[in-house]
């Protein structure tokens, strides 16, 4: 009867070495690419301290293993902002604090940049949406509270301004600005459209 109620433990106990595995791994990919973006599998293999071939057996490829880690870093991305607690500051202010969340990502994990412009990996739109939906809360509280332009739809305004973030990053990728100054002129553009005066120094 013993054997019954232990049928299931081997099973979990190699999920649980997986999972601690892929932690390892995308964790020393974080650190190894920060440092050396052209970095080998083989070398994100030595900082996880697990071999070649447990780096493939969970992530086939390069690219899959970047796939990984833009999801997680977008999953923290959509935690700081919730951590930010943005519907206790002023509509213009929240707005100012989310876009900086985002370029914070941006200025943490330069080597990330390119290929979350190019790539749409597993469960990105996952936490595209959920950053979405907290930037049309942040709108239709300013709409509301009369600080924000109320003749356009919030999912509208959302939605331009999540495109001008992408424009301001693909003109860093590009070397035609730096980060400080898209994220400045990010803001600056966002508030323009939501019907807000940018402050001034």
């Amino acid at each position: 009867m013993a054997d019954t109620f232990d049928t299931g433990k081997p099973a979990r106990r190699r999920r649980a070495d997986a999972q601690r595995s892929i932690d390892a791994i995308v964790g020393a990919a974080r650190t190894v690419l920060g440092e050396r973006p052209d970095a080998s599998m083989e070398d994100i293999a030595a900082a996880a301290g697990v071999t070649r071939q447990t780096v493939y057996a969970h992530f086939p490829s390069r690219d899959v293993l970047i796939a990984a880690l833009l999801y997680a870093v977008g999953a923290e991305t959509v935690a700081a902002i919730d951590a930010a607690r943005l519907d206790t500051l002023a509509p213009a202010d929240a707005l100012r604090r989310f876009l900086d969340i985002g370029w914070q990502l941006i200025r943490d994990y330069p080597f990330l940049l390119g290929p979350a412009l190019t790539q749409n990996p597993p469960g990105s739109n996952d936490t595209h949406n959920a950053g979405t939906a907290r930037l049309e809360q942040i709108i239709g509280r300013g709409q509301r509270a009369g600080d924000f332009d109320r003749m356009l739809p919030r999912a509208w305004l959302a939605a331009a301004i999540v495109g001008l973030v992408r424009t301001a990053a693909e003109q860093v990728a590009a070397g035609r600005l730096t980060t400080g100054k898209a994220a400045a002129l990010t803001e600056d553009s966002a508030l323009r459209l939501c019907g807000a005066a940018p402050a001034r120094d």
